[in-house]
């Protein structure tokens, strides 16, 4: 049978989600706890493999089991086992032909950062500390252009290994919070640092130092050495996965296009 588990994990200690050969890893966690269950090796496939300090507010990933085991239980027996910095927020059985990747037809993630006149250590690794002041409505205007399906090769990282960096997004938004703001991001899938590329080319917008018209031109250039600066890991969230169509829908009207993945070797 195949399980389905949605989780949340404070990414600061991790070396990211996927197993490495070495270091501290969200995947190693959970394959240590199911190979003690199983007595052999049982592989997790993750809808998304967050880098290394990236948070997650929601994560799944699957796994193939032969245990005869009620999902009440599977949650019970990995939080009893897991750290303090994961938790599973539910377990479900799904059809065998469900895949975390796959089905996956959305992702949001959330940059937050604060702003005051000295770093607050509370917040480390937590939230990104920027000092000075941001035109958040210029930032605002720039993040609508990203908005639609366009070639991002200009917005990730020059280590990107896909076959497409054609990525479309539903949702690209300042919010004005207390303390500074929050980016918050929707789209069919995210090239490697996209996100952060994003967030750095918006602050230097909000520092004056870019206009938001630059964007377009931007895009069409595909040219990495024209946005040279990625945020820090620490202020990402990957805050919720779409892996209904309907959902996607509701929440960004009929008229969107659902992509879904042909292949695993997108993000």
């Amino acid at each position: 049978m195949r399980i389905l588990v949605n989780i949340s994990y404070q990414g600061n200690q991790f070396l990211g989600f996927q197993i490495q050969q070495q270091g501290r890893t969200v995947q190693q966690q959970f394959e240590k706890i199911l190979k003690r269950m199983h007595r052999r090796h049982v592989r997790i496939h993750p809808s998304s493999r967050t880098d290394r300090g990236v948070h997650a507010y929601e994560q799944y990933f699957h796994f193939d089991t032969d245990l005869n085991i009620a999902p009440k239980q599977w949650k019970y027996a990995m939080n009893s086992a897991l750290p303090d910095d994961i938790y599973v927020n539910d377990v479900e059985e799904v059809s065998d032909d469900f895949h975390c990747r796959y089905d996956c037809v959305g992702k949001t993630y959330r940059y937050k950062v604060y702003q005051s006149e000295h770093r607050n250590p509370f917040e480390s690794g937590l939230k990104t500390f920027i000092k000075e002041d941001l035109d958040l409505d210029r930032m605002n205007q720039a993040a609508q252009y990203f908005i639609g399906t366009h070639d991002f090769t200009g917005f990730c990282s020059q280590k990107t290994e896909v076959e497409s960096k054609e990525r479309t997004l539903y949702q690209s938004e300042i919010i004005r919070t207390e303390e500074g703001f929050d980016y918050i991001v929707t789209g069919s899938g995210f090239l490697y640092n996209m996100v952060r590329v994003l967030v750095a080319f918006l602050i230097e917008v909000g520092k004056g130092k870019r206009q938001p018209e630059e964007v377009q031109q931007l895009l069409v250039e595909k040219n990495r050495d024209n946005v040279p600066f990625t945020a820090p890991a620490e202020g990402l969230y990957l805050e919720k996965i779409y892996l209904d169509p309907e959902a996607l829908v509701q929440d960004f009207g009929s008229d969107i296009k659902i992509h879904r993945k042909k292949s695993l070797q997108n993000d």
